[in-house]
């Protein structure tokens, strides 16, 4: 047997035991989300430096007020992973609601603020603005969660798993659908479906909530020329190079001219002008063109690895409420991934998503960094997990013991 042959079951095998570990999932979670978050603010500087420095007089103007919601989401992550599940359930239905009221708030006039054609944001100090509908994704998976455990024994009655969930969060996907947000709306649309499949809905009725959804969808995009324009350009962006094709042409030149290595980090063209939403929905563009291929099928295993640490701690954990928020989260950051990657490769529509972690927003990526430490908190109930973090912290009680109480050496 050659040498490589006998390190593959080496390798195998220590990660088999590296797996087993009561701490695995929740090791998994926090390394991944500080690597996409690293890798994401490191990104964000060089992606968005030249239109900093143009329209802001500064190359740091936008990637300082993405650190700014970094810090404060790292914080709420904080609390979230510390936070009792108890206590965390008795806010959920007045986050949905406050969440819900926010979302109406965008269409007052003179309060909701227009951006790309999208009315969902509202304006808060210093220039800086709040996007509702990131906060209702959030609120509508712990809701669920809260709900479906709740009426565990009753759900495999129908009914029980339809109503008031299929009402509530179609009611949300609706309001989004009418700030013309449907990049969104489909992330929305995809948790109701992942959810009710979670719960066991009957195929039947699987079925007609799918339909329901597909025609919701289809109005949605007939009703608005721009995207039935993006649609029909999707197969076929050279059609129209200079207008609708436009961003999707110049997404694939940048990941073209990166190849395996990449040009190096700072080096993109494409963020010049050329690339439309460069720092934003397409930054894994840039990414591709100045980290490669390689830079690219990193980011693409943290995302694997957050779906594996997601659908780990589903399947583990004997608390209900902690299964179905874990399975949420994971559709939520997995769907929208997928979603912004397939877009940015040419495999799905352009349709405006930000890329979980990564791309420039302040609102998406505060919330993506609370649920993160919500789904660690859920991977502390796993088998084994909190006396591992118990003994984990005697060890460093006695470490410090130690250390305080030893001679000093002369």
């Amino acid at each position: 047997m050659t040498t490589a042959g006998r390190r593959s079951p080496a390798i195998i095998e220590a990660a088999r035991r590296v797996l087993e570990r009561p701490l695995a999932s929740y090791q998994i979670i926090t390394g991944t989300t500080a690597l996409l978050l690293g890798i994401g603010l490191i990104m964000v500087l060089s992606a968005s430096s030249v239109y900093a420095l143009t329209n802001y007089g500064s190359s740091f103007a936008i990637v300082l007020r993405q650190l700014i919601f970094a810090v404060l989401g790292v914080i709420g992550a904080v609390v979230a992973a510390r936070m009792p599940l108890p206590l965390m359930r008795r806010f959920i239905r007045p986050f949905l609601w406050i969440s819900i009221g926010l979302i109406a708030a965008t269409f007052i006039p003179g309060v909701g603020i227009t951006v790309n054609g999208n009315r969902n944001w509202l304006p808060l100090v210093a220039g800086f603005q709040l996007q509702p509908s990131e906060f209702a994704k959030l609120a509508l998976v712990l809701w669920i969660g809260d709900l479906y455990a709740r009426r565990q024994k009753y759900l495999d009655t129908p009914r029980y798993v339809l109503t008031p969930m299929v009402p509530v969060t179609g009611l949300v996907a609706l309001l989004v659908v009418a700030q013309h947000d449907l990049g969104t709306a489909l992330v929305i649309f995809a948790l109701i479906v992942g959810m009710l499949w979670v719960a066991g809905l009957p195929t039947k009725q699987m079925g007609g909530i799918l339909a329901a959804l597909f025609v919701g969808l289809l109005a949605a995009v007939v009703n608005s020329p721009h995207r039935v324009e993006r649609l029909l350009n999707f197969t076929n962006p050279q059609a129209d190079p200079d207008s609708t094709g436009f961003q999707a042409i110049h997404g694939m030149m940048a990941l073209a001219r990166g190849g395996f290595w990449g040009v190096g980090l700072g080096g993109s063209r494409q963020k010049w002008g050329s690339l439309p939403e460069a720092h934003t929905d397409f930054i894994l563009a840039v990414i591709g063109e100045e980290l490669g291929l390689l830079g690219t099928l990193v980011i693409l295993l943290l995302f694997v690895l957050v779906g594996f640490a997601g659908i780990r701690i589903a399947t583990r954990t004997r608390e209900p409420f902690v299964r179905y928020v874990a399975a949420g989260i994971t559709i939520w950051i997995l769907v929208q991934a997928v979603i912004n990657i397939g877009m940015v490769l040419g495999l799905l529509p352009v349709i405006g998503i930000p890329l979980p972690l990564i791309s420039y927003g302040g609102s998406s990526l505060l919330v993506t960094l609370v649920a993160m430490g919500v789904l660690v908190n859920c991977a502390k109930t796993e088998p084994g997990a909190q006396r591992a973090l118990a003994a984990g912290r005697a060890n460093r009680k006695r470490s410090g013991s130690g250390l305080a109480g030893a001679p000093r050496r002369r």
